[in-house]
């Protein structure tokens, strides 16, 4: 499953620790998406920041053992490692009670953490990072950079602004939504519509991000690329938790459509990691090529 060969992504935002009844697992979307990414063959660092403790020295340690390249996490003497509680309901279906304020929040670039963006081909960043001006500061000097820019919108209450989205998204190449994300920050947007395919073409037009995708849960994505909307229906699985999946989900699609794939390939590669994470507890679970291929020939 080398098919992000050479590619050299950068992901910039949250770690932190998920805490859930009875265990600590390592998160946050960002991470997420690097751990999948690195997964996927490609060369993957982390721009973050853990607490001077325990908890954060453990999360260097895991990352680092993962394969990721860890210099640009810096450590905070003022703020500590972030956790988050998550509560899963009977569908398996997460909400988030994110610690404030933590280290992740108070992200100073280096200049190692610049030269690893300026010598990167993909930047992922989210908008949970924007909730504070320190870490947010520092990410809207990197998005001044040349390397191509893949916006993770995820909608935490009360953690975001309609403006500072906007912002974010105007900044973007490629833009990823949740279904609900989308319709929510359309209709803020003033839009007349109501449908995915309709609210998409819209943001692209008040956004001039031509790429973008829309996750819909267990019923798989819609991906604009180049002008053409492609459309994957979704990958039956038992969901054990929604923890990660939207972010394996676009570390797989990022992956395939920046190494060349073909977008119907790739949108229906990426709703099969997804669909596999969810099946497992925890946002990283293992995932192998065959389990892939198998859900795939399975469906169709």
């Amino acid at each position: 499953m080398n098919n992000g060969k050479n590619l050299k992504a950068v992901a910039y935002g949250e770690v932190l620790w998920d805490v859930f009844d009875n265990e600590k697992k390592i998160g946050g979307a960002p991470l997420n998406v690097a751990l999948r990414m690195k997964t996927l063959g490609c060369d993957v660092a982390m721009i973050s920041c853990v607490g001077k403790d325990t908890d954060g020295e453990a999360i260097i340690n895991q990352v680092k053992s993962l394969g990721l390249e860890t210099d640009a996490i810096m450590q905070s003497e003022s703020f500590p490692t972030g956790l988050v509680n998550v509560t899963l309901n009977e569908r398996g279906s997460a909400t988030y009670e994110i610690a404030y304020p933590s280290a992740w929040d108070k992200i100073v670039l280096n200049d190692l953490a610049r030269k690893i963006v300026a010598d990167a081909d993909v930047l992922i960043y989210g908008s949970l990072v924007c909730r504070d001006e320190v870490s947010r500061k520092s990410l809207e000097e990197l998005l001044q950079t040349k390397v191509y820019k893949v916006f993770d919108v995820n909608l935490r209450k009360p953690h975001y602004s309609y403006e500072i989205l906007e912002q974010l998204m105007h900044s973007a190449n490629f833009i990823k939504f949740n279904d609900e994300e989308l319709l929510e920050i359309a209709k803020a947007m003033h839009s007349p519509f109501t449908g995915l395919e309709e609210n998409m073409h819209f943001m692209a037009e008040k956004t001039n991000v031509t790429a973008m995708c829309v996750t819909k849960g267990k019923h798989g994505a819609l991906l604009m690329w180049e002008g053409t909307l492609y459309d994957n229906s979704g990958y039956p699985v038992e969901v054990s938790d929604t923890v990660g999946a939207g972010d394996s989900f676009l570390a797989a699609l990022t992956t395939s459509l920046l190494t060349g794939k073909e977008p119907q390939a790739a949108i229906d590669f990426a709703c099969a990691v997804g669909a596999l994470v969810a099946k497992a507890p925890g946002a990283n679970p293992e995932i192998s090529p065959s389990k892939i291929e198998n859900l795939m020939t399975k469906v169709s």
